[in-house]
């Protein structure tokens, strides 16, 4: 009997170039094929055109002047690449969404990158564009979606792609006011007040779009929607977004006319998760009142913990406003941290796996060891509610493991595309074959972006095809992460003091992580006040990340952040409670400083090899508090002086 199982066919370590460029024969080997096949490619077309630059030119005294030049300054950067670059592929590193990148995509970038495309239109990048509509297609069974409804492509990152949401939100909720104010179309709408038309669903709105287009209007009630006529203050109502909430959700207010008095904040709970009681009672409290909602946001993957958002509770809210008041509204989920974990609930038929079936394949074919819990269960339910939202963004180039700048946006439903497109009125026309659909679409006519790399395209699609969007493929790859971030998060849970000197210091995490970002502290034990922790914090931060200078030489890089109660409310004062501060120093301080890592390195799923790493590990904390108490003693001693 044939075995379905892949995971045997893939081996992880043969995945990236490595720490120590282990696997740089193999990648040189195809960057040198990349380059010929290109350059046989340009000598090939049409052999009858005789060279243009000829052995003469090229003994040119400014010919050769040139050439020295070009290789001095390509010198000079690689100079300064590698003083002051990250090194984001060492286990060393545990700090930003970022680490060692997918051979696969490094090379296909490359390849294409010679061919030049732009995927702005099709004419420019016959190849890459329909390799990006493939990627978006890919994307969209991920996360559940039909393959043949909805509609994906690559953005140059979440914040792009985030702007998108709003905007074919703002887009969509307007359709129904607009139709009110046509001759032809308001009857289609007639008895409805206005709050009732901004309470539409947005599954109604896009069904009443196709009436339009039967009629013939559609342009010209698309002319009247926010696209435009604009916005006037207020008309659209609120957009609930989580505390936890990535910074660029107050510029997509900003940029697309809404106004950031318009962002109504949901408070997070302990785990930094949307806290679902709060989110309940806003709710219906701004319904009551009679305040349209024009969308909601879940956060999978919070850019600071790594928090997981209740998208089921989300889900569920929604079909309650819609029975008991007649209330809907537009719903997009910010994954582009998180969006690819997706992959590690689907088996090789793209189903999401029963939670029991799930574990029980995990420990089987140890992806997630029995020690391991994960996922938790509420964890599975919120991934599990992706396929019903409208729309996602997810980022290729986090844990895609795909190079910079490679984002996405995914739509549940492709015919929103025509309330944002500038090509033609509708994008996809009925002609009884999707896939031919998709191709003629021109994507920068249809999409926020203008000119785009197709290389990106290339690059992302490479890496779908090695590493399959499911259990067997990047489900090995990111479960290395999550089992090193819950052994990681267990040593500093249970560490024991660092001793420097007289002095003793704890490490503590903030909470269990919902899958690989670590967040922790260090305090010194006995010191009670908070500015002092934060302090700490900071010292430890500065001195293990690029501020500290040549990040080359040191042994350990990490980032931070500071929870602080503008941002979170109260939510922070749980944890610092937990590190034993009084109450009365989060009333006076109202910040607490942690450091920050997500931990996606590949390189340490061996419990052994881990262990050796949290030895030395333990060691270069020592020393790194060694360094910040001699610092301290020296500034004492100049003040003293003074």
């Amino acid at each position: 009997m044939e075995n379905k199982n892949l995971t045997s066919n893939l081996n992880v370590d043969a995945l990236f170039l490595g720490p120590k460029s282990e696997n740089r024969v193999f990648f040189q080997e195809m960057m040198d094929y990349a380059l010929r096949e290109h350059m046989h490619w340009r000598a090939d077309f049409h052999p009858e055109d005789a060279p243009l630059v000829t052995p003469v030119d090229q003994h040119m005294p400014d010919f050769r002047n040139t050439l020295y030049r070009t290789e001095g300054i390509l010198r000079q950067l690689s100079s300064k690449l590698k003083t002051t670059s990250v090194p984001w592929f060492s286990p060393r590193y545990l700090g930003h969404m970022n680490a060692d990148t997918l051979m696969v995509s490094n090379i296909a970038y490359v390849m294409t990158m010679l061919y030049n495309p732009n995927n702005c239109a099709h004419e420019a990048s016959p190849t890459t564009t329909e390799l990006e509509v493939e990627v978006g297609r890919d994307l969209c069974t991920m996360f559940g979606y039909h393959p043949n409804k909805s509609w994906g492509h690559i953005t140059s990152g979440g914040t792009v792609a985030n702007y998108e949401g709003v905007w074919v939100a703002r887009n969509l909720k307007t359709v129904p006011l607009a139709m009110a104010q046509h001759p032809k179309a308001r009857d289609l709408v007639a008895g409805f007040s206005e709050r009732e038309l901004l309470n539409m669903s947005p599954a109604a709105i896009l069904d009443l779009t196709d009436e339009l287009k039967k009629r013939g209007i559609f342009e010209e009630v698309r002319s009247l929607t926010a696209r435009g006529v604009g916005v006037k203050k207020g008309q659209l109502g609120k957009f609930l977004v989580p505390m936890s909430k990535h910074y660029s959700w107050m510029k997509a207010m900003d940029v697309l006319g809404i106004g950031q008095e318009n962002i109504v904040p949901l408070p997070v709970d302990e785990h930094y998760r949307t806290d679902v009681a709060k989110m309940r009672e806003i709710t219906f409290r701004l319904i009551e009142e009679g305040t349209p909602i024009l969308g909601m946001v879940s956060v999978v993957g919070s850019t600071e913990e790594g928090s997981i958002d209740h998208v089921d509770e989300v889900i569920r809210l929604r079909e309650e406003c819609e029975e008991r008041y007649g209330a809907s509204f537009y719903i997009h989920v910010d994954a582009a941290y998180g969006g690819y974990v997706r992959a590690m609930f689907l088996d090789e038929e793209n189903r999401f796996m029963e939670y029991d079936e799930l574990v029980k394949r995990y420990r089987a074919e140890d992806i997630i060891p029995a020690g391991v819990a994960w996922p938790k269960r509420e964890v599975y339910e919120g991934f599990k509610a992706m396929a019903e939202v409208d729309s996602i963004t997810v980022d290729p180039h986090k844990v895609g493991y795909v190079q910079y700048a490679a984002g996405a946006v995914c739509m549940k439903d492709k015919r929103i595309v025509d309330l944002i497109s500038y090509h033609a009125a509708y994008v996809f026309e009925e002609c009884g074959d999707d896939a031919a659909e998709d191709k003629k679409v021109v994507l920068g006519a249809s999409i926020m972006e203008g000119s785009k790399a197709g290389a990106t395209a290339a690059a992302v699609w490479a890496a779908h095809r090695l590493v399959p969007l499911n259990i067997a493929g990047y489900g090995m790859v990111i479960a290395r992460g999550i089992v090193t971030a819950d052994w990681f998060h267990a040593k500093l849970a249970s560490a024991e003091p660092f001793v420097v000197g007289h002095r003793k210091f704890d490490v503590r995490p903030v909470m269990h992580p919902d899958f690989h970002m670590v967040d922790f502290t260090f305090k010194e034990i006995g010191n009670d006040c908070l500015e002092d922790h934060n302090r700490l914090n900071k010292r430890m931060y500065e001195i293990c990340s690029y501020a500290s200078g040549r990040t080359y030489t040191n042994d350990f890089l990490t980032s931070s952040t500071s929870l602080a109660s503008h941002e979170y409310g109260d939510t922070p004062a749980i944890f610092v409670r937990e590190r034993g501060f009084a109450a009365s120093e989060w009333e006076r301080v109202q910040s607490v400083y942690i450091l920050r890592s997500a931990v996606m390195t590949h390189f340490l799923r061996d419990a052994q090899r881990f262990e050796e790493y949290w030895s030395e590990l333990r060691d270069i904390f020592t020393a790194k508090l060694a360094q910040i108490v001699e610092m301290e003693e020296k500034e004492n001693e100049q003040l003293a002086a003074a």
